[in-house]
């Protein structure tokens, strides 16, 4: 396109130069000299406009790149994401019929396939509840979902101790914690056992204070019947504290730390930076 252009603007330019040449042979030498000054101008500025719109032509393809690689980016960010929510997905339908034909979910650890082929376990051995691997996975479908509802998600981290006095208590026996969770929390929200012992804890549709007084139930059903425990909780929120997996885990754990502090119950809510 650009050589088209710079090919007219000769053409013409030369064109202009044989009629001055012309015209100054058959004697109106000064109209020749003009017209041939003229069409030296105007080569001049027509080689000039063809530059500036090659220029501004390379621009817009630059551009034109940019936005296919931006598109190309976003693609498979979505394509990721929604490959995660259909494995979260296929997960839980998984465990809900090996929970079935259980009978009893809390009584034999649940072992179900991973998509995609091979085996593991997403249940942790001791408790029966769901694992750290499927509580990373979970969350981020869960953040993904509330994001597109415009619906609030929150997170817990839990430590239960035994023992009310001293900086050394061991940890709680976990099929305690495990019972009292089974009982208070909803169908729609989801406990795991962490690989460090804690326990993390999903809630759905839930802003700050529904987790507050989520985690003062989980307390008293365990103070209930083991008063010689002590718990501790951190709190955070989605959208209100982080927009994010690692950053919502991150304030709840912050949050915990600071609820471990106190020697009795504590439940702490993280607080947004």
């Amino acid at each position: 396109m650009t050589e088209q252009r710079m090919d007219l603007a000769t053409g013409l330019a030369a064109a202009s130069l044989v009629t001055g040449l012309v015209a100054s042979l058959g004697g109106r030498r000064k109209l020749g000299v003009l017209a041939a000054g003229s069409a030296a101008a105007s080569a001049a500025l027509s080689q000039r406009n063809v530059k500036a719109s090659a220029e501004l032509d390379s621009r817009v393809a630059a551009m034109n790149e940019q936005i296919r690689q931006l598109e190309s980016a976003v693609a498979s960010q979505v394509q990721s994401r929604m490959a995660a929510e259909e494995a979260v997905k296929s997960l839980s339908e998984q465990l809900a019929a090996a929970e079935r034909r259980a009978g009893d979910a809390s009584s034999t650890p649940t072992v179900i396939n991973n998509p995609g082929g091979g085996e593991g376990g997403l249940t942790d051995p001791a408790t029966g509840l769901f694992n750290h691997e499927y509580f990373l996975v979970a969350l981020d479908s869960r953040i993904a979902a509330a994001r597109r509802h415009l619906r609030p998600v929150a997170v817990a981290l839990i430590q239960v101790v035994d023992g009310r006095e001293g900086a050394e208590r061991p940890d709680a026996d976990p099929t305690i914690v495990a019972n009292a969770l089974r009982e208070t929390l909803r169908e729609s929200d989801t406990a795991t056992r962490l690989t460090d012992g804690r326990y993390g804890v999903m809630l759905e549709d839930t802003p700050e204070n529904g987790a507050i007084w989520t985690m003062e139930r989980v307390r008293r059903c365990i103070a209930q019947d083991h008063p010689n425990l002590t718990l501790w909780a951190g709190v955070a929120c989605y959208p209100a504290h982080a927009f994010d997996v690692g950053a919502l885990i991150d304030r709840a754990d912050v949050a915990l730390t600071a609820a471990q502090d106190w020697h009795q119950d504590r439940i702490e809510v993280a607080t947004a930076e």
